[in-house]
């Protein structure tokens, strides 16, 4: 039977949790729904994750700076963002199964059907014509393909037509016309369609007299254009510049699924780029160009990744796009790329009655920027190098083994070392190469199993190599070192193992 994309997810999240990456949160207690723990590996490679995004974002860029502002902000910030009049997600019951669902969810799964269609009619064209295949062209010629095409833009036209025009009723009409059933009762039975609100509020001792009522922040964002002048002026910045952050955002999403994916609470990394107004556009192509980049520079093969543009813009866009991964549910929004015109600036300057403009001393006029936002989320990176690195391989000895090959720069455990026996001395010795080693990288000492099952089990965490010791070793001062993609091993002298992982482990080829 074939493996479905399903079936794949549901071994990496099995997998997550064998070895310590992802845990359901409160799972003592039954756990909460799309609520997640990192475990001891995962929390490693989230702050991998963090740590190689600022180094690009804030390290790599003199014009960009990072701060990190609080989750709590005045109340006044969501109005004024439009958050708490138009942070709506537009949701339909099944009636006879009583589920939710999101109808963008919906049509977005049916399109991803008909995609799958021209996908799968690519595959027997390949398949038929080898080497001589050209994908493009038979995309573009295709009668199959060209009626699948037109099918789907004939949907996304009239949903984007519905969403523009708030006709929430059109969208349930949609939906029955092309008889989108209900994924477990099997029903086109539906209610009508509303809009739900996403944000969390809770209360404080005193904002004001009259309002205790505040909000988790639905995104990141805000703390950033609240902070414009600050930043700065303290900063002395000078236009075009980035200000970037990391931080946790929570959406109260009634439809919450496919693992940390979708999650009630979650982590962003993102950079507003402020520009002159009209040069937008030259910023916008820029960091698209330089975004795609940085998830290439992660090793996933590129076939992995492509640009959506946006059917419906957001109120404060004149351009948006993601960049899409394929994660085992299909091509999924993994970052979003948005030019934000003056829009938010505008708003927290009206609504504190404070100015947010910047001098330009070359055009000697003053102004309020543009901007130019870069989101992705850090979770749905998290989850598309899982998903990439996730390997069952058969070896050629018939064997069989679990890899997770993830790029040896992101690896929680970048080596693990192993003395050959418990005795003789070789445990000791080990852990004289882990005192070596500890200060640069993450290690891990091993002694329990034989050497097979033990690289077997780092193979399985995803470690990139494995430092064997044995009584050579005592005699010559030399180890065996094993890659854990290609398998192979080699005989090296103990002092040399420092810059031969500096040379494996080193991002500046990837950033340059």
């Amino acid at each position: 039977m074939a493996i479905t994309n399903e079936d794949n997810l549901k071994k990496i999240i099995s997998h997550a949790k064998e070895y310590g990456y992802v845990f359901q949160s409160s799972e003592i207690y039954d756990g909460l729904s799309a609520v997640y723990d990192y475990g001891q590996l995962g929390s490693e490679l989230k702050k991998n994750i963090k740590e190689y995004w600022w180094k690009a974002m804030v390290q790599m860029h003199e014009n960009i700076v990072g701060i990190d502002a609080a989750i709590f902000m005045h109340p006044e910030t969501w109005k004024a963002s439009g958050h708490v009049d138009a942070f709506n997600d537009p949701l339909i019951d099944n009636k006879d199964s009583k589920k939710r669902y999101r109808a963008d969810v919906l049509i977005e799964e049916y399109i991803g059907k008909i995609e799958a269609k021209n996908e799968k009619e690519a595959e027997k064209a390949q398949a038929r014509f080898g080497d001589a295949f050209n994908r493009e062209q038979f995309l573009a010629t295709n009668p199959n393909v060209l009626r699948n095409q037109s099918k789907i833009d004939e949907i996304n036209a009239r949903f984007k037509a519905c969403m523009n025009n708030d006709d929430l009723t059109g969208v349930k009409k949609l939906i029955e016309d092309l008889e989108i059933a209900c994924p477990i009762s099997g029903s086109k039975n539906w209610t009508d369609v509303k809009q739900f609100n996403l944000m969390f509020s809770t209360e404080i001792g005193s904002v004001s007299e009259t309002a205790n009522k505040i909000y988790l922040r639905p995104e990141t964002a805000q703390g950033i254009f609240v902070n414009f002048l600050n930043v700065q002026k303290t900063g002395r910045m000078k236009i075009p510049f980035g200000i970037a952050q990391i931080g946790k955002a929570f959406r109260n999403e009634i439809v919450a699924r496919q693992f940390i994916f979708r999650m009630r609470e979650f982590e962003q990394m993102e950079m507003q780029f402020f520009v002159r107004p009209g040069e937008e556009m030259k910023w916008y192509e820029y960091w698209k160009n330089e975004r795609i980049k940085w998830h290439q520079s992660l090793g996933i093969d590129q076939k992995y990744y492509r640009f959506h543009d946006h059917i419906k813009l957001a109120h404060y866009a004149n351009a948006a796009c993601d960049i899409e991964f394929n994660f085992p549910m299909g091509f999924k929004e993994l970052e979003g790329i948005h030019s934000r015109t003056d829009f938010d600036l505008k708003q927290h300057e009206k609504h504190s009655g404070k100015k947010l403009q910047y001098f330009d001393t070359e055009l000697n006029e003053s102004y309020v920027p543009y901007v130019v936002e870069t989101s992705v989320g850090l979770d749905r990176t998290f989850l598309a190098i899982l998903s990439a690195a996730f390997q069952e391989q058969k070896l050629e000895d018939g064997s069989e083994r679990t890899v997770l090959a993830i790029p040896a720069f992101l690896a929680p455990i970048k080596v693990a070392v192993f003395p050959l026996i418990k005795k003789d001395g070789l445990p000791e010795k080990a852990q004289e190469i882990i005192n070596q080693l500890k200060y640069d990288y993450h290690c891990q000492f091993d002694e329990k199993d034989s050497v097979g099952k033990r690289y077997r089990r780092q193979d399985a965490i995803g470690t990139p190599f494995c430092i064997t010791v044995d009584h050579q070793t005592l005699e010559d001062n030399t180890v065996t070192v094993r890659d854990r993609d290609t398998m192979e091993q080699q005989r090296v002298s103990i002092s040399a193992l420092e810059t031969l992982f500096k040379e494996k482990f080193d991002v500046r080829k990837l950033l340059g």
